[in-house]
């Protein structure tokens, strides 16, 4: 997220925060958009960002849903939605206070906006701006993507209600803490050379979002323990619907504009710079995975790397989008596009069965982008806002890269030991297991979770009208004699017929 307190630099004069009105005024007596008039574009633009955010949370479910097999994809799709609502709640209840209180501490806000007490038409704390009820809505759509993106360590054997319940703590404890260093004028990263005014750099979230979900994500998987092993001896197949994948892919990067763009939280030339940084980082996230692929796999594609690679291409440019010049977002998208695929079997390194690549996409590719950020930050770039001068080693500000190690190091052991400790307590709370049963796992996540649907798994289809199952049908994947799913309902008939 952009430095507090940021404008776009032009009149009208930006309205002060008024401690005798924390709330902006009493409407029932003054107007209280009056104080905005001549700066309404600000909040405006701010509030299209937001609206363009929200897709990335069924883009992760989508995207989420595709890789998983297809009995266990339904429990994805539902997730997306209520870890939407859940985020929701606790960010009402006291997340926005703990992450951006006026009165925070270094490490965590108090409660001086609980339940949003105050949170109306009063100036921001990130930009004078922008009503506050504006910056609590684009903020609460951050933190619900984030809990989306950690609860894929749960891939297809963690329970839905656990998860949610981790989600919320999770947000609690983990990323708001996070949010309250990086981002908040009283935060510790934020004020870590004080001095100069130099802050640790984090434009959008490479450690509040990505980093620290990563390093979650793999906690979550850890103590999870590894998936059951199929008669094949694999614990997961391929991505069973590619298509899913690309959808969700698609909403993601769309959804990222808003991600990034907006986090200059002013529609100044800095926010559309961020926003070309976005595409350009996504385009040559995809060109430096499928280049790996290409010479690793004997000169073939594959269209779910390409989807990784614009994943990750995003990823390293969330901390970098406001303050790197067009050509050294390429720079950074390529670099972490080619460095999240050439890690591609970092879970049998780790001996973590971490399905969804949430670490290796977000945890490493975050890691690289802030590191890269305190390289290739430019202030003039920052400064197209009309205020912030962010210098990076390029600038002669060498020590700006010590200042992104850091927070890197900071974040990454936090997010990692908290979410840990967490899953432990929760594991052992009556009712709370964390895992599905064997059996439960064998069938897949969407017959033991619900009660009433399915994704058009053929092989479910089957159970219900007592027709005989085709194995490789349960696992997600049609059996090789068969050209489509009619025909494998043709076939079973058939055999029905003969007996």
């Amino acid at each position: 997220m952009a430095s507090p307190n940021l404008t776009c630099g032009v009149t009208p004069e930006k309205p002060s925060f008024n401690e005798s009105m924390p709330t902006g005024g009493n409407p029932l007596e003054v107007d209280v958009n009056a104080q905005y008039a001549g700066l309404e574009w600000n909040y405006t633009y701010l509030i299209v960002c937001a609206f363009v955010v929200w897709p990335i949370l069924p883009g992760i479910g989508l995207l989420y849903g595709g890789l998983a097999r297809r009995t266990s994809a339904l429990s994805l799709l539902f997730q997306s939605f209520m870890v939407g609502a859940v985020v929701a709640f606790q960010w009402m209840f006291w997340g926005y206070s703990l992450a951006y209180s006026r009165t925070a501490g270094p490490f965590i806000g108090d409660l001086a906006n609980f339940g949003l007490r105050n949170v109306m038409a009063a100036p921001s704390p990130g930009n004078p701006a922008i009503p506050e009820i504006v910056f609590c809505f684009y903020q609460l759509l951050f933190c619900a993507c984030t809990v989306q993106i950690v609860v894929g360590g749960a891939f297809e054997r963690g329970r839905i209600i656990p998860s949610l319940v981790f989600g919320f703590w999770w947000a609690t404890v983990v990323y708001c803490p996070i949010a309250c260093w990086t981002w908040n004028s009283k935060g510790w990263l934020y004020k870590l050379t004080m001095s100069l005014q130099l802050p640790s750099l984090d434009f959008a979230g490479g450690g509040p979002v990505h980093i620290a979900s990563g390093w979650s994500a793999l906690a979550y998987a850890l103590i999870l323990g590894k998936r059951r092993r199929n008669p094949e001896g694999q614990s997961h197949g391929k991505p069973h619907n590619t298509t899913l994948v690309f959808l969700g892919t698609v909403l993601i990067w769309f959804g990222w504009f808003g991600f990034n763009g907006g986090s200059a939280l002013n529609a100044s030339i800095r926010s559309m710079v961020a926003v070309f940084n976005t595409n350009t980082a996504a385009c040559m996230g995809v060109l430096g995975w499928v280049l790996v692929d290409y010479f690793k796999h004997k000169r073939r594609f594959s269209v779910v790397g390409a989807c990784e690679g614009a994943i990750a291409g995003l990823v390293g440019i969330t901390p970098a989008a406001g303050y790197v010049s067009l050509w050294l977002a390429a720079v950074i998208g390529l670099i972490t596009g080619m460095v999240c695929c050439l890690i591609e079997d970092i879970n049998e390194w780790l001996h973590i069965d971490e399905g969804m690549d949430v670490f290796k996409l977000h945890g490493v590719g975050g890691m690289v982008g802030a590191f890269l950020t305190g390289i290739f930050a430019d202030q003039s770039i920052s400064s197209l806002d009309g205020v912030t001068l962010a210098k990076g080693a390029i600038n002669g500000e060498g020590i700006q890269v010590g200042r992104q190690f850091a927070e890197i190091t900071a974040i990454s052991a936090y997010s990692f030991m908290v979410s840990c400790a967490l899953l432990l307590i929760m594991k052992y709370i009556p009712g709370l297991h964390l895992r599905i049963s064997e059996e439960a796992e064998e069938n897949g996540l969407d017959m033991d979770q619900f009660f009433d649907e399915q994704i058009g798994d053929w092989g479910l289809f089957h159970q219900a009208q007592g027709l005989s199952v085709h194995p490789q049908t349960v696992m997600g994947r049609a059996p090789a004699h068969a050209g489509s799913s009619s025909d494998i309902v043709n076939q079973d008939k058939g055999s029905q017929d003969k007996a």
